[in-house]
C-alpha cells in the first residue's frame, strides 16, 4: 500500500475527546456501548460544456451512540458535541433499546462487538490540497473543450467529487479505531446528436471511475487522452448499425461487470435481504439461507470475493463501521456458494458465515449489512485469446442501463458501446447493445475468465438502501468475460 507521509497534516478536527465522552456516559445498566464519530467533508466540481455547474463543498460531524440493553441494540446520534449532550443522547439510545426488547426478533450480546484497535489510511500520492480548485477547474473546462470534436457533439460534462472522510470508533469493552478516506469519483461525458439519433459516451460508465487515491488521479495528459477517445465514440455511435437481436457469445469488459457483479450477486448475498428486513424497500433475494454451502451459482470458473483489504478501491477499509476486523472471503468458489454479505448480528441470527461489512452511510444512520469490494477473480484466458475463438458474439463496454427484479434474479441491462465480433476479430461499431437473463443461468453460461491483465476496478458512489436510506460507496473489481448462448438485443424495429 503507497503511504504517503503527507497525510499526517491532516488532524482529526474533533472538538473534543472520544475517548473522554464515552468515559462521561452514565448508564449502568448498558452490557455495552460504543461511539462512531465521522468527520466527511465533500467538494463537488462540475461543468458542462466548458460553464461551471456546481462548486460546494460540504462539511458533515456527527457521533452515533450505540447501546447494548436486554440483548438489544439501540442507537442514537448528535451533532451536538458536548459532554451533556452526549448524555442525553446515549439516554434516548438506551431507552430505544429497551424498548426494541419487548419485541425481540433475536437478542445479541458484547460477542457481536468483539474488541477491536488499529488505523487505516487510504493510500494516495497528492494529498487533496495538492491542486487549487482553479487549476481543477480549468482542467474540467478543458475536458469539455476535448470532447467536443465535432459539431454533432451537443453536450460535453466533466465531474469530480472528493470526499474526505475521518472515523472514530471507541466502546466499553476496549475498541479504539481511527480510520482516514480520500476516494475520488470522476464523470466525463460527451453526447452526439444527428437527427433523432441520440448517443453518449462516458468515461467508462457514470460515475464509474471511483477509488481510494490521491489527486495525481487528474493527469492532465492522460485524461484529454481517453476524452478525445470518448467524443469519437460518441460520434461513431451515431452511424453505426442497430445492435441485432439474436442468442450468441457476450464478451463483457470489466466497466459492465461492475454493473453485472453488484445487481446479480452483491445484492442477492446480503443476508438481510435474505432474512426479510430490506423486502419493504430494497426487495429480497432468491437466494435462501439454505443454498449456502449447496447451491452451484455459475460456473466453476466463476471465483468471487470480498475483499475490502484491496488496495486502492473504492471501498476498501480495515474495520467496518462496528469494529469488526476487514479479511478477504470467498462468496463463491468455483461456482459454488459459501458465504453471505451479513453482519455480526446478520449471522448468529441466520447461523451463515458472514464478513465485515456492516456499514453505514453517515454518523446519523445505524450500520446495515452492505456491499463493499465485490471481486471477480481472475482467470487464464488474454482478450486477444478470448475473442480470437469466437465465430460470432458481441462485446459491450460500458453500462448505460439497467432493470432487474425485486429478488434480484431477472435482469435486462445495456451497454454505451458495442462491437461486433466475427471469425476471431472486432469489427463493426454497433449502438443500443443490451441483454438479459436470470441470474444463475447467466453465471452458469460463463465460459471464459480474462486473465490478470485484464482485471480493473470500478465503483459506485450510489449504491441505495435501507430505511430511512442509506448511500454508499461499494467498489468492484473484474476481468473481462465470456459468456455463451446470452439473448443480445438493441432499438431495431
Amino acid at each position: 500500500m503507497q503511504i504517503n507521509l503527507e497525510r499526517l497534516n491532516f488532524s482529526t478536527k474533533t472538538v473534543f475527546d472520544l475517548k473522554s465522552a464515552l468515559s462521561h456516559i452514565d448508564l449502568p445498566q448498558a452490557e455495552w456501548i460504543g461511539l462512531r464519530e465521522v468527520r466527511e467533508i465533500s467538494t463537488t466540481r462540475y461543468v458542462r460544456d466548458r460553464q461551471p455547474q456546481s462548486n460546494g463543498r460540504s462539511l458533515s460531524h456527527g457521533v452515533m451512540i450505540e447501546v447494548l440493553v436486554d440483548g438489544q441494540f439501540g442507537y442514537a446520534s448528535t451533532n451536538h458535541l458536548d459532554l451533556a449532550n452526549m448524555q442525553i443522547t446515549a439516554q434516548r439510545a438506551y431507552q430505544q433499546a429497551k424498548t426494541a426488547a419487548k419485541w425481540a426478533v433475536h437478542r445479541f450480546s458484547i460477542a457481536q462487538r468483539p474488541k477491536a484497535t488499529g488505523q487505516y489510511f487510504s493510500p494516495f500520492l497528492k494529498p487533496s490540497n495538492a491542486i487549487a480548485p482553479q487549476e481543477l477547474n480549468q482542467l474540467l473546462m478543458e475536458i469539455c473543450d476535448t470532447l467536443k470534436v465535432s459539431d454533432q457533439i451537443v453536450k460535453t460534462s466533466a465531474y469530480a467529487v472528493i470526499t474526505e472522510i475521518e472515523t472514530n470508533f471507541v466502546s466499553t469493552n476496549g475498541s479504539d479505531i481511527y480510520q482516514k478516506f480520500l476516494a475520488i469519483a470522476t464523470d466525463y461525458a460527451a453526447t452526439a446528436q444527428d437527427g433523432a439519433i441520440i448517443q453518449r459516451r462516458g468515461d467508462n460508465g457514470q460515475l464509474a471511475r471511483c477509488n481510494q487515491i490521491g489527486m495525481e488521479v487528474f493527469d492532465r495528459e492522460s485524461i484529454l487522452q481517453r476524452s478525445r477517445v470518448i467524443g469519437e465514440q460518441a460520434v461513431e455511435l451515431l452511424s453505426a448499425d442497430e445492435c441485432p437481436t439474436k442468442t450468441t457469445s457476450l464478451v463483457l469488459a470489466p466497466d459492465q461487470m461492475l454493473l453485472q457483479i453488484h445487481e446479480s450477486i452483491g445484492h442477492p448475498l446480503e443476508i438481510d435481504r435474505i432474512l426479510g428486513d430490506e423486502r419493504n424497500y430494497a426487495g429480497g433475494s432468491f437466494v435462501k439461507l439454505e443454498d449456502f454451502g449447496k447451491m452451484q451459482y455459475g460456473s466453476s470458473l466463476m471465483n468471487v470475493t470480498f475483499d475490502p483489504t484491496t488496495s486502492g478501491e473504492f471501498a476498501s477499509y480495515a474495520f467496518d463501521d462496528t469494529g469488526l476486523t476487514a479479511t478477504k472471503e470467498y462468496l463463491i468458489k468455483e461456482g459454488k456458494l459459501l458465504r453471505g454479505l451479513g453482519s455480526s448480528e446478520s449471522q448468529v441470527r441466520s447461523g451463515i458465515q458472514g464478513v465485515a461489512n456492516a456499514r453505514a452511510t453517515s454518523w446519523n444512520r445505524p450500520a446495515i449489512d452492505r456491499m463493499a469490494n465485490i471481486n471477480l477473480e481472475a482467470g487464464e484466458y488474454s482478450f486477444e485469446s478470448i475473442i480470437a475463438d469466437i465465430e460470432h458474439g458481441i462485446y459491450m463496454e460500458s453500462n448505460r442501463s439497467w432493470s432487474i427484479d425485486d429478488y434480484r434474479n431477472k435482469f435486462q441491462f445495456g451497454c454505451e458501446y458495442a462491437k461486433l465480433i466475427e471469425n476471431g476479430k472486432l469489427t463493426k461499431t454497433i449502438r443500443n447493445p443490451n441483454y438479459r437473463s436470470i441470474t444463475n443461468q447467466f453465471w452458469s453460461s460463463l465460459a471464459k475468465v480474462g486473465d490478470q491483465p485484464t482485471v480493473e476496478a470500478y465503483g459506485s458512489p450510489f449504491c441505495g438502501k435501507g430505511e430511512p436510506n442509506q448511500v454508499i460507496r461499494v467498489g468492484h473489481a473484474s476481468p473481462v468475460c465470456l459468456f455463451e448462448n446470452i439473448e443480445v438485443f438493441g432499438g431495431a424495429t
